[in-house]
């Protein structure tokens, strides 16, 4: 469920965005989002999104992928995981369009926007400790050849 939406319960397109975008990071990492959970120095629990997020910021997206599907194309998956990222941003101003998103997935030449760093999805990620340049300095844009 979209951030804006669980607050005013008001839908929008791009709500449908913030939806697409979590299905994509579903399907690619093999997880539901309503059953993962990671436990942090056991005491912090994160969501799917900011896992993946963690782990795009990190370099070892690769590690959230589902084994069924490693053995494709890590440029096809990177890219299905950066889309997902960028639909599920909290901003729903920072989300693609759905029209964006499908010329971003039929491009083979496109370079994707670069991910914003992920707001506080409903008080479960914790507080940073990077400054706001060190985060943007850790996003990635993956160019599609």
């Amino acid at each position: 469920m979209a951030p804006e939406y669980f607050v005013s319960g008001m839908s929008s397109k791009k709500s449908d965005v913030f939806s697409f975008g979590v299905l994509v990071i579903e399907i690619v990492t093999g997880q539901k989002i309503t059953s993962f959970c990671e436990e942090n120095e056991g005491k912090d629990i994160y969501d799917l999104i900011y896992y993946v997020w963690r782990n795009w910021r990190a370099g070892t997206i690769l590690n959230v992928v589902d084994p069924i599907l490693r053995g494709g194309s890590s440029n096809e998956i990177k890219k299905c995981i950066n889309i997902g990222l960028l639909c599920a941003q909290e901003n729903k101003a920072n989300r693609p369009t759905m029209e964006a998103v499908l010329l971003m997935l039929n491009s083979d030449t496109i370079t994707l926007p670069i991910i914003s760093p992920l707001g506080d999805y409903m008080n479960r990620s914790p507080k940073s400790d990077m400054s706001s340049s060190q985060e943007r300095s850790s996003s990635h844009v993956i160019e599609i050849e």
